[in-house]
């Protein structure tokens, strides 16, 4: 079940707590963040490529191509047993933001977005069937647990694809990683 929770950001311990999806689409737009519910119509093998995801997403992918004009597509995916999954996790672990929205689609798994947009944190749980689209210069972090289980589709108005620019805080380590959170909340 998606989750959204919003705290002080000096106070993560503080936290309103809001589960029911319109209401949670709600509060995101009041900072500019789109939050909608699809359909995961498709099942994958854990060796589904990239453009067997694509393809089956095809339509709503275009959709959004047309809406917003992206430059490049692409899905990633990750599972427990991947031998870089540390590694991988740390590289967005720290508040950043980009010049560009992004966008993320969960086809499977779950994954959670953390959005700093000004004194307040909202950590939101994404799973399977949210689409999330963070606009550029939101200072965020994203993290995916100690074993990952995800896959998402992610488009990009830039051919360049994902870029951040770090911002140096170290707000992150003051708030629940993936998996404390999940044992708080879930």
């Amino acid at each position: 079940m998606s989750l959204l929770t919003i705290h002080p950001d000096h106070r993560p311990e503080q936290a309103e707590v809001i589960r029911d999806p319109e209401q949670i689409a709600e509060k995101l737009w009041e900072i500019g963040v789109l939050f909608e519910r699809w359909s995961a119509e498709h099942e994958f093998s854990p060796e589904a490529d990239q453009e067997t995801v694509i393809a089956a997403y095809r339509t709503s992918i275009d959709r959004l191509i047309d809406r917003y004009e992206f430059h490049s597509v692409d899905v990633v995916s990750l599972r427990p047993d991947h031998p870089q999954k540390a590694e991988l996790r740390s590289k967005f672990l720290s508040e950043h933001t980009h010049g560009e929205f992004e966008v993320r689609f969960f086809v499977e798994g779950k994954g959670i977005f953390y959005l700093h947009p000004d004194d307040r944190v909202y950590i939101m749980l994404c799973e399977q069937g949210d689409l999330i689209s963070i606009p550029a210069g939101i200072r965020h972090w994203f993290d995916m647990g100690e074993n990952p289980n995800f896959k998402c589709i992610r488009l990009f108005s830039t051919p360049d694809g994902w870029v951040a620019s770090f911002t140096g805080e170290t707000i992150a380590d003051q708030f629940p990683n993936f998996d404390q959170f999940l044992a708080r909340h879930a």
